[in-house]
């Protein structure tokens, strides 16, 4: 069904890969031989990662509470990534990319001493710090000034603070949402587990609205596993109020899951207003 894996050398020592709907960029810092080590164990993990998920696929799109049952790697990290989010519907796939990030990014470690590493997927990012270690991401979660994203936070993440994954979701996003969040981003203990809490973060942003327009996910996509609820497709401009009230419902699930020790941190954006959980790490709110 598709080309063999693209593996490609890019500026800075990066690689990108690509395999079907799986594009990745991955850098890895520390030794020369250790790096190019790491590299090679990600190139040939990549290989069979695709694969996997396509033999897992009819289960990966049944909701949690039907207790899928799956076989590869890949799919156990959705599965572990989704399961302590309970009482709503969500299906694996909801951790698909942060789990994918997770998976590459071990691969990496598990044959070289690394001293920093990120796996992004698409804006979830597996993260590797070894003690001591630091790195900077910027949150891309702005769209009122275009349909291209600006920065709207820079994170700063140390290897004591336990973070290791970074999700991004919302209705501007690459897959459906059913929240009007522009992008909500949050950091966790892996890529899975952050990318599932992103995920419903997301869908809790939200108004009730005469002029939200939303469409049964089936119409827009027959395969897709949220069937017939429905997806926002298009947020008219929101007055002042209602962007403070929909990032509220959010921000209050987001410090909902801080507390039960799900996530460590989260930034919510919408229309221009970024709004973070008052917990370190420190979000640098419209940080360039």
């Amino acid at each position: 069904m598709w080309d063999r894996p693209l593996v490609q050398e890019l500026i800075g020592n990066r690689l990108h890969m690509q395999h079907g709907p799986i594009d990745l960029v991955l850098k890895a810092w520390g030794p020369r031989r250790e790096v190019d080590t790491a590299y090679r164990a990600a190139s040939a993990r990549f290989e069979t990662v695709l694969d996997e998920l396509v033999a897992d696929l009819p289960e990966l799109r049944r909701a949690m509470s039907e207790r899928p049952e799956v076989r590869s790697p890949v799919a156990i990290r959705m599965m572990r990534g989704c399961l302590p989010f309970t009482g709503v519907y969500l299906s694996p796939m909801a951790a698909v990319a942060g789990a994918v990030a997770d998976e590459i990014l071990a691969s990496m470690c598990a044959d070289a001493a690394l001293d920093r590493a990120f796996v992004n997927n698409g804006g979830d990012i597996a993260v590797h710090l070894a003690p001591g270690q630091s790195i900077k991401i910027g949150v891309m979660g702005d769209f009122s000034q275009s349909a291209m994203p600006v920065a709207s936070a820079e994170i700063e993440i140390t290897a004591a603070m336990g973070i290791r994954g970074v999700a991004t979701s919302g209705a501007q996003g690459r897959s459906f949402s059913l929240g009007i969040a522009d992008s909500v981003t949050v950091l966790a203990a892996d890529a899975a587990g952050a990318d599932a809490a992103a995920t419903l973060v997301a869908n809790a942003v939200n108004i009730e609205h005469p002029r939200i327009v939303r469409r049964h996910a089936h119409d827009l996509d027959p395969d897709n596993e949220l069937g017939c609820r429905l997806v926002t497709v298009l947020v008219p401009p929101l007055a002042e109020a209602e962007i403070a009230a929909a990032l509220q419902a959010g921000l209050a699930l987001a410090g909902e899951f801080r507390a039960r020790g799900l996530i460590l941190g989260a930034a919510l954006s919408l229309q221009g207003r970024t709004i973070a959980l008052d917990h370190l790490p420190k979000l640098q709110p419209g940080a360039g």
